[in-house]
C-alpha cells in the first residue's frame, strides 16, 4: 500500500460568511472556487479556498455557521495549519496583514525556517512558512497577491496532543509518515518531500486543557490519496488495525473516510479525483451556488435560505 504523500483539504469552522470569503479571497488571495453548502446540514454554507484551480494540497475549506461561539485552542484538535510562501515575503505579509485589521505575532524560526503566526477573524491559528522548496501550484492571476509573495498550498498542520506515542504509531505504522525530528515539546513527521502539506507537527501538551469547538476550530484535516482503489485500500487496512472508519461518503469532488486518531483529531482521507471543474467551467470557479444531485430538486428553498453573498472587487495589493 502506497504512502499517503501529503494533505488534500483542511475544513475550519467560521462564523460571518461575508467576513470569511471577504479574508480568505480578497486578504490572503485564496480563490473562491466553491460556493456550495454542508451536505449534512444543507441550510449553511461549505466555502472552499485554493489556488486558480483547486489544486489538492492548496484547499482551505469552511463551514460558515452564523450562530457558533467562538472556540477556545486546546488539545485533542488540529490547533495550526500553515501555507507555504516563497523567501522573503513574511516582510510584506506583515506589512499587509496590518494593513487588513490583523495583528501577526512575531517571527519565530522553526526547523531552520521562518513562520509568521496569526489569527484568522474567527481566532484560528494561521501561519506562513518561508520555504525554500514548497511544491507548485496554479497561481491565481486575478488575485490580489503579486506571484512572487503569494501563498503557495500547505506548507504543515499542527496538532496539539496529551500523549504523542500513540498518533505516532498511527502516522508511522498505518500512514506511511516518517520522523523527522523534535524541537522542544514539537515532534516533525512528513509523507512526500514532493507533495502540497506533507507535514504534521504534534506538540505535546501533557495535562493541558481540551479544546472548546466552536467558531475559529479547525473541523478536521484530509489527506491525499490519487483514486478510489487507494482510498478502499486505506479504509480496510485502518480497519483491520481496530480503527473506526466509516464508509466512503460522495462529496461530488472528492470521495471521502473519516476516522478519529487516537488523541480525537478528526482524520479524512479523500480521493483526488474527480476534481473541482465537474460542475463548472475552471473560468467560473465559485461563482455560482453548487449543490450535488440529490439536492437539486431544492436548490430554490436552500438558496433563498442562505445568507446573500458578495464577491467584492480585487484590489492589488502593494
Amino acid at each position: 500500500m502506497d504512502s499517503i504523500k501529503g494533505l488534500h483539504h483542511v475544513t475550519a469552522v467560521a462564523r460571518d460568511p461575508q467576513r470569511n470569503v471577504d479574508f480568505y479571497r480578497n486578504v490572503l488571495g485564496q480563490r473562491l472556487i466553491k460556493k456550495t453548502v454542508n451536505f449534512d446540514v444543507p441550510d449553511t454554507y461549505h466555502f472552499y479556498f485554493a489556488d486558480e484551480t483547486g489544486t489538492p494540497g492548496s484547499v482551505m475549506t469552511f463551514f460558515a455557521w452564523p450562530n457558533t461561539e467562538r472556540a477556545t485552542r486546546g488539545n485533542g484538535e488540529t490547533a495550526a495549519v500553515a501555507y507555504n510562501v516563497p523567501v522573503g515575503s513574511l516582510d510584506f505579509w506583515q506589512g499587509h496583514l496590518t494593513r487588513n485589521g490583523i495583528t501577526p505575532e512575531p517571527v519565530e524560526k522553526r526547523f531552520n525556517e521562518d513562520v509568521l503566526p496569526f489569527d484568522d477573524p474567527d481566532g484560528m491559528r494561521v501561519e506562513l512558512v518561508a520555504s525554500v522548496s514548497a511544491p507548485a501550484i496554479r497561481f491565481w492571476e486575478d488575485g490580489p497577491i503579486p506571484q512572487s509573495y503569494t501563498l503557495s498550498g500547505f506548507h504543515s498542520v499542527t496538532l496539539w496532543l496529551d500523549e504523542v506515542e500513540p498518533t505516532v504509531d498511527l502516522l508511522i505504522d498505518h500512514m506511511g509518515y516518517t520522523a523527522a525530528g523534535q524541537e522542544g515539546d514539537r515532534y516533525r513527521f512528513v509523507g512526500g518531500a514532493d507533495a502540497l502539506g506533507h507535514i504534521v507537527d504534534i506538540v505535546h501538551r501533557p495535562g493541558q486543557p481540551q479544546a472548546d469547538f466552536g467558531a475559529g476550530s479547525i473541523h478536521h484535516i484530509a489527506f491525499s490519496v490519487p483514486n478510489d482503489e487507494k482510498q478502499l485500500e486505506y479504509q480496510a487496512a485502518l480497519h483491520q488495525a481496530g480503527v473506526g472508519v466509516t464508509p466512503v461518503r460522495d462529496r461530488s469532488y472528492f470521495h471521502s473516510i473519516y476516522f478519529r486518531e487516537p488523541g480525537g483529531v478528526l482524520f479524512e482521507i479523500a480521493t483526488n479525483t474527480p476534481g473541482f471543474a465537474i460542475d463548472e467551467p475552471v473560468n467560473a470557479l465559485g461563482e455560482a451556488l453548487r449543490l450535488p444531485t440529490w439536492l437539486q430538486q431544492n436548490y430554490a428553498a436552500i438558496e433563498q435560505g442562505l445568507q446573500p453573498l458578495i464577491l467584492k472587487p480585487i484590489e492589488k495589493a502593494k
